[in-house]
């Protein structure tokens, strides 16, 4: 059995993840890699592996958030298919590549890289940074290595790839709406080829505990999706009644302190 506050912890991280993902629109890998990896240092797990548990867990978690926004969006016709489907390819060798590449990366290095990428998130998301659309969609196969590129990063930080593919497609002329119903497309995808990736590529890791498979704690995986599954709608209830542009700003600077906080945390062991 589990201790009470091992549960409490994923309950929670998950309620925080489902209640904002649905409020701003965001990914939960900025706010679950973090807290994650204070978890497993906490309970001891060695620093060589926790930075890698915590981007496994957090990328399977991701799917039920991803799977029910994109049914969201589809019900509003918020999706580009057309460019998802030419996109997919490119994001699921991309996804799966890098899941490999991060085997092999200490977790030091993968810290510093994920603190660096919530600095920009932070950054784009606190400023409200909107590339002007001023150029038409690339041809396919452009779109194809675009959309690896996307998925190699997002499998890295453990995100849905909306603060990349968001900003991509309004420069391209998308309509906003459409660009985050196509991202939400496009999240379900790296979800779960990071997830497979992440399960294949650790199952040869030397580090093994109960309920571990690969990268993936599963009692996490399934705490924290119970919970995100039903405060992902609150959260999006409340957009229309909360003042959102204050709490996005709010919440990039809480996205850069755990970057940072994490990244100390690593590196001090």
């Amino acid at each position: 059995m589990f201790a009470l506050d091992t549960v409490i912890i994923f309950l929670l991280l998950g309620a925080v993840v489902g209640f904002f993902a649905g409020l701003l629109g965001i990914g939960g890998g900025g706010i679950m890699v973090p807290v994650l990896t204070a978890y497993f240092l906490y309970k001891n797990v060695p620093v060589d592996y926790v930075v890698h548990l915590a981007l496994g867990t957090s990328m399977a978690s991701i799917i039920v958030t991803s799977a029910s926004s994109l049914y969201a969006h589809q019900q509003h016709q918020g999706i580009l298919w057309h460019v998802v489907k030419v996109m997919v390819p490119g994001v699921l060798l991309g996804t799966f590549a890098a899941t490999y590449l991060v085997t092999h990366i200490s977790s030091h290095a993968l810290a510093v890289f994920f603190a660096i990428f919530m600095a920009y998130v932070s950054l784009q998301m606190f400023l409200n940074i909107q590339p002007k659309s001023s150029r038409i969609m690339p041809g396919k196969t452009a779109l194809v290595s675009i959309g690896a590129g996307i998925g190699g990063v997002s499998a890295i930080v453990a995100i849905g790839g909306g603060s990349l593919t968001v900003p991509f497609l309004t420069w391209h002329n998308v309509n906003i709406k459409k660009a985050i119903g196509t991202s939400a497309a496009v999240g379900f995808p790296i979800a779960v080829a990071g997830t497979l990736g992440y399960l294949i590529n650790g199952w040869s890791s030397s580090f093994k505990q109960d309920y571990l498979f690969g990268f993936i704690y599963l009692p996490a995986v399934l705490l924290i999706s119970l919970v995100s599954y039903f405060t992902a709608p609150l959260g999006a209830k409340l957009a229309h009644r909360l003042p959102v542009p204050v709490l996005k700003k709010v919440f990039s600077l809480f996205l850069l302190v755990l970057g940072i906080k994490m990244l100390l945390s690593v590196i001090q062991q």
